[in-house]
Order: structure tokens, then sequence, then C-alpha cells
């Protein structure tokens, strides 16, 4: 098996480095590949003895640059890269052992165009892998992405009909700033104008997207995990304020931000935020928290909070 640091490899690697910047030196390409120049020279000559013309030119502007008229395989993968691929692939998209499904289908067209020293390695890990899906995990369909991802390349307003999990639904008119992948769900980030206000939408919930000619600017200095994981701490159905009694120090590294905004309060601090799922967020949540703390704004959440304890202290009591 080539590894990373195998001259064929390194050849590939060379010639990625000539493609996106024709005219690097010899000079360069040792610095980037982290060789001496003599070895970059044995690189090179690899890549002519494979039929691909690399040509040398002398002088101040001079380095090496494929020949004109170069033509290359549309895909060129060391082992490595392939195996990690497909790797990635399975990792995300379980399903995609199948050959049958969407992606599996896809998965199948991109190892049948590798060479077949680096595409018989990829067949033999996904036919011998086995995945289990994230229960968690969720499907975006791909049209529905698709269309939402060129929308926000084209800064184009749209209109998404969207759908609760009860089953209601509804539209809104959107400027579509980002699609985030996280944990296994895909949410897009947006301004929405009817609530003048920044919203995230998961992506499988959205039933339809209708582009506009309207254009918009996202904000300067957009960052879209950042932004989405403060958003998807506010603006649900049931708010919710809990005072936990230690420092803002101890605390802060167990609460994520889907909780809501923790700050600071003298000895103590608080958390400040809004849920839809009060059980997931008392007995998922607050109960990993190892500080005591007082539910002091949300009575749906109070709620919810006194059935976890009185689960867990009824499993204490004697018979």
């Amino acid at each position: 098996m080539e590894n990373a640091s195998s001259p064929t490899a390194r050849a590939l690697r060379t010639l990625e480095i000539l493609q996106a910047r024709p005219g690097t030196t010899a000079d360069q390409l040792a610095s980037t590949l982290g060789v001496t120049e003599r070895a970059v020279r044995r690189y090179v000559g690899i890549l002519r003895e494979a039929g691909i013309p690399v040509e040398s030119i002398r002088g101040p502007y001079g380095g090496y640059r494929l020949g004109r008229g170069t033509r290359l395989p549309a895909v060129v993968f060391t082992e490595e890269q392939a195996l990690g691929l497909v790797m990635a692939v399975l990792d995300g998209q379980p399903a995609a052992i199948d050959a049958d499904n969407l992606v599996g289908a896809a998965l199948s067209k991109l190892i049948r165009a590798l060479p077949e020293a680096v595409g018989r390695q990829a067949a033999a890990l996904r036919a011998y892998a086995a995945a289990a899906p994230d229960r968690r995990s969720v499907r975006a369909d791909p049209a529905i992405t698709s269309a939402l991802v060129a929308a926000v390349a084209d800064r184009c307003r749209v209109i998404v009909t969207y759908a609760t999990e009860s089953g209601n639904g509804w539209e809104a008119e959107v400027d579509p700033w980002a699609v985030v992948v996280r944990f296994g769900r895909w949410y897009l980030l947006c301004h929405s104008h009817r609530a003048d206000a920044i919203r995230t939408y998961r992506i499988d919930r959205i039933r339809a997207v209708r582009q506009l000619p309207q254009r918009f600017t996202p904000p300067d200095g957009l960052d879209p995990v950042a932004a989405l994981e403060e958003n998807l701490g506010s603006g649900w159905k049931y708010p919710t304020r809990v005072v936990f009694h230690q420092p803002y120090e101890r605390v802060a590294p167990w609460i994520r931000p889907t909780m809501g905004r923790l700050e600071p309060d003298g000895s103590r601090c608080v958390l400040t935020g809004s849920t839809t799922n009060t059980q997931m967020y008392a007995q998922e949540w607050l109960a990993a928290v190892p500080f005591g703390f007082t539910v002091e704004k949300g009575p749906e959440l109070r709620a919810a909070v006194a059935a976890v304890a009185a689960r867990l202290t009824a499993a204490l009591e004697n018979d």
C-alpha cells in the first residue's frame, strides 16, 4: 500500500501543486512538500515517466509547469485520499453501503472511475465495512439542499415552505445566509422578513424552495457556525431561565450553545434560553450539569425537571 510519504503520493501532490500554481520553482515545491530539491526532481521524473509533460523553464520567471494541451484524468487520488473519502461518506451516510442508495450509487461511480489499484482498496472498504446510523441524524432532501445552496451562492432571496414536527406548515420569505451541517443535521441560517430576525430552519423539514429576484447582502464578518449555535438556543416556544449556584467559569464548560446564553452573576451564573422540548432540556441537558441549579422561569421546564426528579427519587424507594 502506498502511504502519504511514498514517492508516488508525493508525485501526485506535485501534480496538484503545478495544476494550481504553474511556474512553481523547485525550491517552492521542496518547501511545500517538506523534501529536498533533489527529491522534487525525482517526483517530476515520475510524472514524466507516466506520460505527463512537465516543462522546466529557466530564468527569474521560470519554474515547473504542465505542457500545453495536457489532458489529465478527471480524478487523481492517492490510495489514502480515496479511502479517506469513502470513510467520510460512510461516516456521514451509513446507507451508502447499499449501492441502490442515492449516495451509494454516486459512490459506486466514483470508485469505478479510480485507477484499478486504488479503486480495489476503496471497493473492499465499502464491501466489508458495516456502519450503524446515528439515530439523531436526519437526511435532508438533496434537491432542496441544492436549491438553497444555489440561493446562498447567488445571494437571492427565497420563499421556503416549512413543515413543523406536528405537521403544521407555513411559508417564510428569507435571505439565505448559509447552509450549516451540525451533528448530522442540516440547517438553513437566514434572515426572516416576517419576523425581522435571524432564524434557523431544519432543511429536512423544508418542503419547497422558490427563488425570488430580490438580492441581499449577508452581514459583514458572518460566522455561520457561531451564528447558528447562538440562534439555536433562542426564539423557541418555551422560555427558560436557570440559575446555577456556581461561578461562570465552572459551569460554562458544561453548557451547550443550544441551551441558551450563559452569563456571570456574581458568585453564580444565569442561563437564559428557550426550547420546544422541555423533557429533553431537563433530562438530557440540565441533568448532565454536575452543579446545583434553580429553574426561575418557565413553568413547562419546571414541570419537566420535577418529573425527572420524581422518577429518580422513586428509583431509590424501597418496596
